[in-house]
């Protein structure tokens, strides 16, 4: 099994990716498989939850300043041929909102991972090491802050390492603190000296954020990682407005259409001459312009009633979608 201590700012980083589904699902499996571990002090939670909506605030404002800017820019330097391209940012820009709440599911799914893990909470030992590396101004104290937070991950860590066959159990440390715990003025991706003999058994090993972590799982599942994301990650773009609409029109003229037959069918049923001629008439110029658009055979019926019933309720969902109520199936 392999034993993973990931640090708050590697998760918050994993969450703020939009292609972090990729290893939050894959980590979901392999915790579920009994094949690894995540160790989990209680104060990365509790650090994760105080820094959740600060982050997930800047993503949505971030995402929504940088439409705002380009669209200036177009509106300043674009001349007078950019209505297109003004119309794209436009319609993008309305995906802040849905990229916030999808951005929620990574940090719902993360913190049930991070509960679901092996609690570690410091004892009078790890306590003991945190004061010592205080006052001999080891990593992660060797800089002008307040690091005991980042020096009881540390000493958790240690204190995991004890008595454990690290040839069966290996162990990680995953951050992305490079300043605290990473090589100074050298290769982030290792450890600090001060902290070097941690990492120097085979075994245990300091991954520097988000490619750490795929690092680490592609050094013990090998090819078998890469699998497993291809299975279990499925990217999900978000519909555009224009994708929208385009769709609920396409309802709307097939509901038409085959409610327009139908009318003329009871019509013609009933001998009503004189209102059937009306009929054609005002619908005439309709259906044809709907036959010209749905030339594929059955895209315009005949229908049963399932499958009207399907067309009538992705219609009522994407008109919610586009701010209606559920039942507006007004054609």
């Amino acid at each position: 099994m392999l034993h993973l201590l990931v640090d708050t700012s590697t998760w918050l980083d994993l969450c703020k990716r939009r292609d972090g589904q990729r290893w939050i699902v894959a980590l979901r499996v392999l915790v579920h498989q009994g094949r690894v571990e995540l160790l989990v002090p209680r104060l990365v939670i509790d650090e994760f939850e105080r820094n959740r909506d600060r982050v997930e605030t800047s993503m949505t404002a971030s995402i929504a300043q940088r439409f705002r800017l380009i669209k200036q820019d177009l509106d300043d330097y674009g001349g007078s041929d950019n209505e297109q391209a003004l119309k794209v940012i436009t319609d993008l820009a309305r995906h802040a909102p849905l990229i916030g709440a999808m951005t929620t599911r990574n940090f719902d799914e993360v913190l049930d991972l991070l509960r679901a893990g092996r609690g570690l909470e410091p004892g009078d030992e790890e306590k003991r090491g945190v004061v010592e590396r205080g006052l001999s101004k080891q990593a992660p104290f060797h800089r002008s802050r307040n690091s005991v937070a980042d020096a009881l991950l540390i000493e958790l860590y240690e204190t995991t390492l004890r008595g454990v066959d690290l040839d069966h159990e290996p162990h990680a440390f995953i951050t992305s603190n490079s300043d605290d715990f990473s090589l100074p003025a050298g290769d982030m991706r290792q450890p600090h000296p001060d902290l070097a003999g941690l990492f120097a058994a085979e075994g245990s090993t300091y991954g520097l954020g988000v490619d750490g972590l795929n690092q680490v799982l592609l050094d013990y599942f090998g090819d078998e990682i890469e699998e497993l994301f291809a299975e279990t990650y499925f990217e999900e773009e978000p519909r555009r407005l224009d994708e929208i609409v385009e769709a609920e029109r396409e309802l709307f003229d097939r509901i038409w259409y085959h409610r327009s037959l139908q009318h003329e069918y009871r019509l013609e049923d009933a001998g009503d001459d004189a209102e059937l001629e009306r009929l054609l008439a005002i619908a005439g110029p309709g259906r044809r312009r709907v036959e010209g658009l749905n030339t594929e055979p059955g895209q315009l019926g005949p229908y049963t009633d399932f499958e009207l019933g399907m067309l009538n309720g992705k219609l009522s969902t994407l008109r919610w979608v586009l701010g209606s109520e559920w039942d507006f199936l007004d054609t």
